[in-house]
Protein backbone atom coordinates (compact mmCIF):
# COMPACT_ATOMS: atom_id res chain seq x y z
CA UNK A 1 0.00 0.00 0.00
CA UNK A 2 1.41 3.36 -1.03
CA UNK A 3 0.71 6.20 1.39
CA UNK A 4 0.36 9.73 0.02
CA UNK A 5 0.77 12.40 2.69
CA UNK A 6 -1.35 15.44 1.78
CA UNK A 7 -0.33 18.79 3.30
CA UNK A 8 -2.23 21.99 2.42
CA UNK A 9 -0.24 25.13 3.23
CA UNK A 10 -1.13 28.78 3.60
CA UNK A 11 1.68 31.19 4.57
CA UNK A 12 3.42 28.74 6.90
CA UNK A 13 6.90 27.97 5.54
CA UNK A 14 8.46 27.61 9.00
CA UNK A 15 5.81 25.14 10.16
CA UNK A 16 6.16 23.10 6.95
CA UNK A 17 9.89 22.87 7.57
CA UNK A 18 9.30 21.46 11.05
CA UNK A 19 6.72 18.98 9.75
CA UNK A 20 9.00 17.76 6.94
CA UNK A 21 11.89 17.44 9.38
CA UNK A 22 9.77 15.12 11.53
CA UNK A 23 8.67 13.15 8.45
CA UNK A 24 12.29 12.68 7.42
CA UNK A 25 12.87 10.83 10.70
CA UNK A 26 10.05 8.29 10.34
CA UNK A 27 11.02 4.68 11.02
CA UNK A 28 8.70 3.44 8.27
CA UNK A 29 10.67 1.29 5.79
CA UNK A 30 8.23 1.30 2.86
CA UNK A 31 7.98 3.91 0.12
CA UNK A 32 5.65 6.88 0.63
CA UNK A 33 5.16 10.26 -1.05
CA UNK A 34 4.42 13.76 0.21
CA UNK A 35 2.13 16.11 -1.70
CA UNK A 36 2.31 19.78 -0.67
CA UNK A 37 -0.40 22.11 -1.95
CA UNK A 38 0.39 25.80 -1.58
CA UNK A 39 -3.03 27.46 -1.27
CA UNK A 40 -2.30 30.87 -2.77
CA UNK A 41 0.32 31.77 -0.15
CA UNK A 42 2.26 35.02 -0.35
CA UNK A 43 4.97 33.35 1.77
CA UNK A 44 5.55 30.08 -0.02
CA UNK A 45 7.60 27.13 1.16
CA UNK A 46 8.98 25.93 -2.18
CA UNK A 47 12.62 26.87 -1.58
CA UNK A 48 12.94 25.05 1.74
CA UNK A 49 11.89 21.79 0.06
CA UNK A 50 15.36 21.53 -1.51
CA UNK A 51 16.70 20.67 1.93
CA UNK A 52 14.75 17.38 1.86
CA UNK A 53 15.47 16.28 -1.73
CA UNK A 54 17.60 13.32 -0.68
CA UNK A 55 15.42 12.36 2.28
CA UNK A 56 11.83 12.56 1.05
CA UNK A 57 9.79 12.16 -2.12
CA UNK A 58 7.93 15.46 -2.40
CA UNK A 59 5.57 16.85 -5.05
CA UNK A 60 4.82 20.57 -4.82
CA UNK A 61 1.83 22.38 -6.32
CA UNK A 62 0.86 26.04 -6.18
CA UNK A 63 -2.75 27.09 -6.77
CA UNK A 64 -5.02 30.05 -6.16
CA UNK A 65 -6.48 30.33 -2.68
CA UNK A 66 -9.64 28.24 -2.32
CA UNK A 67 -9.48 27.01 1.27
CA UNK A 68 -8.04 23.96 3.04
CA UNK A 69 -10.78 21.52 2.01
CA UNK A 70 -10.42 22.21 -1.71
CA UNK A 71 -6.63 22.13 -1.37
CA UNK A 72 -6.77 18.69 0.22
CA UNK A 73 -9.01 17.50 -2.61
CA UNK A 74 -6.55 18.97 -5.12
CA UNK A 75 -3.67 17.14 -3.46
CA UNK A 76 -5.52 13.82 -3.40
CA UNK A 77 -6.34 14.15 -7.11
CA UNK A 78 -2.64 14.69 -7.84
CA UNK A 79 -1.39 11.95 -5.49
CA UNK A 80 -0.33 8.49 -6.65
CA UNK A 81 -1.10 6.56 -3.49
CA UNK A 82 -3.77 4.04 -2.55
CA UNK A 83 -4.33 5.69 0.81
CA UNK A 84 -4.14 9.38 1.69
CA UNK A 85 -3.00 10.74 5.04
CA UNK A 86 -3.82 14.39 5.66
CA UNK A 87 -1.91 16.67 8.02
CA UNK A 88 -2.22 20.32 8.92
CA UNK A 89 1.00 22.18 8.22
CA UNK A 90 1.44 23.06 11.92
CA UNK A 91 1.77 19.43 13.01
CA UNK A 92 4.85 17.47 14.04
CA UNK A 93 4.74 13.70 13.51
CA UNK A 94 6.36 11.13 15.85
CA UNK A 95 8.80 8.73 14.19
CA UNK A 96 6.58 5.63 14.53
CA UNK A 97 3.43 7.25 13.10
CA UNK A 98 3.30 5.50 9.70
CA UNK A 99 4.44 2.19 11.18
CA UNK A 100 1.55 2.31 13.66
CA UNK A 101 -0.94 3.31 10.94
CA UNK A 102 0.19 0.51 8.61
CA UNK A 103 -0.09 -2.01 11.45
CA UNK A 104 -3.58 -0.79 12.42
CA UNK A 105 -4.82 -0.94 8.82
CA UNK A 106 -3.42 -4.45 8.39
CA UNK A 107 -5.12 -5.68 11.55
CA UNK A 108 -8.47 -3.98 10.96
CA UNK A 109 -8.75 -2.14 7.65
CA UNK A 110 -10.96 0.94 7.52
CA UNK A 111 -11.45 3.47 4.71
CA UNK A 112 -11.16 6.48 6.99
CA UNK A 113 -9.39 6.95 10.30
CA UNK A 114 -8.43 9.79 12.58
CA UNK A 115 -5.85 10.16 15.30
CA UNK A 116 -5.57 12.33 18.44
CA UNK A 117 -3.16 15.19 19.09
CA UNK A 118 -0.76 16.01 21.88
CA UNK A 119 1.51 18.85 22.97
CA UNK A 120 5.30 18.84 23.01
CA UNK A 121 7.27 20.18 25.95
CA UNK A 122 8.66 22.85 23.63
CA UNK A 123 5.20 24.35 23.00
CA UNK A 124 4.39 27.70 24.60
CA UNK A 125 2.23 27.86 27.73
CA UNK A 126 -0.71 29.22 25.72
CA UNK A 127 -0.33 26.44 23.14
CA UNK A 128 -0.39 23.86 25.93
CA UNK A 129 -3.44 25.51 27.51
CA UNK A 130 -5.31 25.56 24.20
CA UNK A 131 -4.30 21.95 23.59
CA UNK A 132 -5.80 21.05 26.98
CA UNK A 133 -9.05 22.84 26.12
CA UNK A 134 -9.24 21.08 22.75
CA UNK A 135 -8.45 17.58 24.02
CA UNK A 136 -9.53 17.21 27.67
CA UNK A 137 -12.34 14.86 28.70
CA UNK A 138 -13.63 17.76 30.82
CA UNK A 139 -14.44 19.85 27.73
CA UNK A 140 -16.05 19.44 24.33
CA UNK A 141 -12.56 18.67 23.03
CA UNK A 142 -12.77 15.06 24.14
CA UNK A 143 -13.27 14.05 20.51
CA UNK A 144 -9.63 14.78 19.75
CA UNK A 145 -8.55 13.07 22.92
CA UNK A 146 -10.25 9.86 21.84
CA UNK A 147 -13.39 9.84 23.97
CA UNK A 148 -15.84 9.16 21.13
CA UNK A 149 -17.05 5.67 20.36
CA UNK A 150 -14.45 4.13 18.09
CA UNK A 151 -17.08 2.88 15.63
CA UNK A 152 -18.42 6.40 15.07
CA UNK A 153 -15.32 8.51 15.46
CA UNK A 154 -15.31 11.72 13.42
CA UNK A 155 -11.75 12.19 12.13
CA UNK A 156 -10.31 15.70 12.01
CA UNK A 157 -8.25 16.73 9.01
CA UNK A 158 -5.21 17.83 10.99
CA UNK A 159 -4.60 14.05 11.33
CA UNK A 160 -6.77 11.94 9.05
CA UNK A 161 -6.48 8.95 6.75
CA UNK A 162 -8.75 8.40 3.74
CA UNK A 163 -8.64 5.64 1.13
CA UNK A 164 -8.67 6.54 -2.55
CA UNK A 165 -11.89 4.55 -2.90
CA UNK A 166 -13.62 6.58 -0.19
CA UNK A 167 -12.33 9.85 -1.64
CA UNK A 168 -13.59 9.07 -5.13
CA UNK A 169 -17.00 7.95 -3.81
CA UNK A 170 -17.49 10.97 -1.54
CA UNK A 171 -15.74 13.59 -3.74
CA UNK A 172 -13.77 14.64 -0.68
CA UNK A 173 -14.22 17.78 1.38
CA UNK A 174 -16.91 20.41 0.85
CA UNK A 175 -16.27 24.15 0.74
CA UNK A 176 -17.42 24.97 4.28
CA UNK A 177 -14.65 25.81 6.77
CA UNK A 178 -14.61 24.94 9.56
CA UNK A 179 -17.05 22.06 9.50
CA UNK A 180 -15.69 20.24 6.46
CA UNK A 181 -14.39 17.38 8.61
CA UNK A 182 -17.67 16.21 10.24
CA UNK A 183 -19.48 16.89 6.96
CA UNK A 184 -17.17 14.43 5.22
CA UNK A 185 -17.62 11.86 8.01
CA UNK A 186 -21.41 12.08 7.74
CA UNK A 187 -21.33 11.64 3.97
CA UNK A 188 -18.95 8.69 4.27
CA UNK A 189 -21.31 7.00 6.75
CA UNK A 190 -24.23 7.53 4.38
CA UNK A 191 -22.18 5.86 1.63
CA UNK A 192 -21.54 2.84 3.84
CA UNK A 193 -17.93 3.59 4.82
CA UNK A 194 -16.62 3.20 8.35
CA UNK A 195 -14.53 5.70 10.30
CA UNK A 196 -12.40 4.78 13.29
CA UNK A 197 -10.05 6.20 15.85
CA UNK A 198 -6.44 4.99 15.76
CA UNK A 199 -5.34 5.96 19.30
CA UNK A 200 -1.63 5.36 18.65
CA UNK A 201 -1.58 7.50 15.49
CA UNK A 202 -1.17 10.83 17.27
CA UNK A 203 0.53 14.02 16.14
CA UNK A 204 1.85 17.06 17.97
CA UNK A 205 -0.41 19.93 16.92
CA UNK A 206 1.21 23.32 17.48
CA UNK A 207 -1.84 25.53 16.82
CA UNK A 208 0.10 28.76 16.37
CA UNK A 209 -2.73 31.03 17.40
CA UNK A 210 -3.22 33.68 20.06
CA UNK A 211 -6.25 34.23 22.28
CA UNK A 212 -8.07 36.39 19.71
CA UNK A 213 -7.54 33.90 16.88
CA UNK A 214 -8.61 31.04 19.13
CA UNK A 215 -11.83 32.88 20.04
CA UNK A 216 -12.59 33.51 16.36
CA UNK A 217 -11.85 29.88 15.51
CA UNK A 218 -14.14 28.32 18.13
CA UNK A 219 -16.85 30.86 17.30
CA UNK A 220 -16.77 29.62 13.71
CA UNK A 221 -16.97 26.04 14.96
CA UNK A 222 -20.16 27.00 16.80
CA UNK A 223 -21.62 28.71 13.74
CA UNK A 224 -20.88 25.69 11.55
CA UNK A 225 -22.65 23.14 13.75
CA UNK A 226 -26.31 24.16 13.11
CA UNK A 227 -25.47 24.27 9.39
CA UNK A 228 -24.22 20.69 9.61
CA UNK A 229 -27.32 19.75 11.62
CA UNK A 230 -29.52 21.13 8.83
CA UNK A 231 -27.59 19.15 6.20
CA UNK A 232 -27.37 15.94 8.24
CA UNK A 233 -30.24 15.96 10.78
CA UNK A 234 -29.89 12.22 11.41
CA UNK A 235 -26.58 12.87 13.16
CA UNK A 236 -27.71 15.71 15.38
CA UNK A 237 -26.84 15.25 19.06
CA UNK A 238 -27.93 16.99 22.24
CA UNK A 239 -24.26 17.36 23.20
CA UNK A 240 -23.83 19.92 20.41
CA UNK A 241 -25.96 22.29 22.51
CA UNK A 242 -23.87 21.96 25.68
CA UNK A 243 -21.61 25.02 25.23
CA UNK A 244 -24.68 27.19 24.62
CA UNK A 245 -26.40 25.69 27.68
CA UNK A 246 -23.21 26.45 29.59
CA UNK A 247 -23.35 30.16 28.67
CA UNK A 248 -27.10 30.42 29.33
CA UNK A 249 -26.68 28.64 32.67
CA UNK A 250 -24.00 31.11 33.73
CA UNK A 251 -26.28 34.05 32.90
CA UNK A 252 -29.09 32.42 34.88
CA UNK A 253 -26.68 31.95 37.78
CA UNK A 254 -25.80 35.65 37.75
CA UNK A 255 -29.48 36.59 37.77
CA UNK A 256 -30.20 34.19 40.64
CA UNK A 257 -27.37 35.79 42.59
CA UNK A 258 -29.52 38.92 42.83
CA UNK A 259 -31.95 36.83 44.86
CA UNK A 260 -29.17 35.47 47.09
CA UNK A 261 -29.20 32.06 45.37
CA UNK A 262 -25.60 31.15 44.55
CA UNK A 263 -25.66 27.34 44.21
CA UNK A 264 -25.48 27.45 40.42
CA UNK A 265 -22.48 29.78 40.44
CA UNK A 266 -20.82 27.56 43.02
CA UNK A 267 -21.10 24.65 40.61
CA UNK A 268 -19.42 26.75 37.91
CA UNK A 269 -16.63 27.61 40.35
CA UNK A 270 -16.16 23.92 41.17
CA UNK A 271 -15.99 23.09 37.47
CA UNK A 272 -13.30 25.68 36.75
CA UNK A 273 -11.40 24.59 39.84
CA UNK A 274 -11.42 21.03 38.47
CA UNK A 275 -10.10 22.31 35.13
CA UNK A 276 -7.33 24.19 36.91
CA UNK A 277 -6.33 21.21 39.05
CA UNK A 278 -6.42 18.61 36.25
CA UNK A 279 -4.45 20.81 33.85
CA UNK A 280 -1.95 21.78 36.56
CA UNK A 281 -1.37 18.11 37.36
CA UNK A 282 -1.17 17.07 33.70
CA UNK A 283 1.15 19.88 32.66
CA UNK A 284 2.95 20.15 36.00
CA UNK A 285 2.49 23.90 35.94
CA UNK A 286 0.24 26.25 37.93
CA UNK A 287 0.49 28.83 35.16
CA UNK A 288 -0.70 26.43 32.48
CA UNK A 289 -3.50 25.33 34.80
CA UNK A 290 -4.61 28.94 35.10
CA UNK A 291 -4.29 29.53 31.34
CA UNK A 292 -6.24 26.35 30.66
CA UNK A 293 -9.21 27.69 32.62
CA UNK A 294 -9.08 30.82 30.43
CA UNK A 295 -8.83 28.69 27.28
CA UNK A 296 -11.86 26.59 28.25
CA UNK A 297 -13.88 29.72 29.00
CA UNK A 298 -13.00 31.15 25.59
CA UNK A 299 -13.83 27.80 24.00
CA UNK A 300 -17.28 27.57 25.58
CA UNK A 301 -18.13 31.24 25.14
CA UNK A 302 -16.96 31.41 21.52
CA UNK A 303 -18.57 28.15 20.47
CA UNK A 304 -21.73 28.69 22.51
CA UNK A 305 -22.46 32.20 21.22
CA UNK A 306 -21.63 31.18 17.65
CA UNK A 307 -23.96 28.20 17.92
CA UNK A 308 -26.83 30.34 19.26
CA UNK A 309 -26.43 32.92 16.49
CA UNK A 310 -26.34 30.21 13.84
CA UNK A 311 -29.24 28.27 15.37
CA UNK A 312 -31.37 31.42 15.26
CA UNK A 313 -30.52 32.22 11.63
CA UNK A 314 -30.33 28.71 10.16
CA UNK A 315 -32.84 26.71 12.21
CA UNK A 316 -35.43 29.32 13.17
CA UNK A 317 -35.23 31.88 10.36
CA UNK A 318 -34.36 29.24 7.71
CA UNK A 319 -31.70 31.43 6.14
CA UNK A 320 -29.35 29.92 3.56
CA UNK A 321 -25.98 29.17 5.18
CA UNK A 322 -23.93 30.90 2.48
CA UNK A 323 -25.97 34.07 2.92
CA UNK A 324 -26.09 33.98 6.72
CA UNK A 325 -22.38 33.23 7.18
CA UNK A 326 -20.40 33.89 3.99
CA UNK A 327 -17.16 33.84 6.02
CA UNK A 328 -17.57 30.08 6.46
CA UNK A 329 -17.53 29.29 2.76
CA UNK A 330 -14.77 29.32 0.15
CA UNK A 331 -15.43 29.74 -3.54
CA UNK A 332 -13.93 26.77 -5.38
Amino acid sequence: MLFSLIIPVYNRPEEVGELLESLSKLDYNEKFEIVIVEDGSSLNCKELLNKFDEKLTISYYYKENSGPGDSRNYGMRKAKGDYFIIFDSDCIVPKDYLTDVAKALKQNYVDCFGGPDKALDSFSNIQKAINFAMTSFLTTGGIRGGSEKISKFQPRSFNMGLSRRAFEASKGFGNIHPGEDPDLSFRLWDLGFETKLFPKAYVYHKRRIDWDKFSIQVNKFGKARPILNSWHPQYNKLTFFFPSFFIIGLLVGLVLLIFNYDLLLQLYCIYFLMLFLVSTYKNKSLKIGYLSAIAVWKQFYGYGTGFLESYFKITLLKQKPQKAFPELFFKN
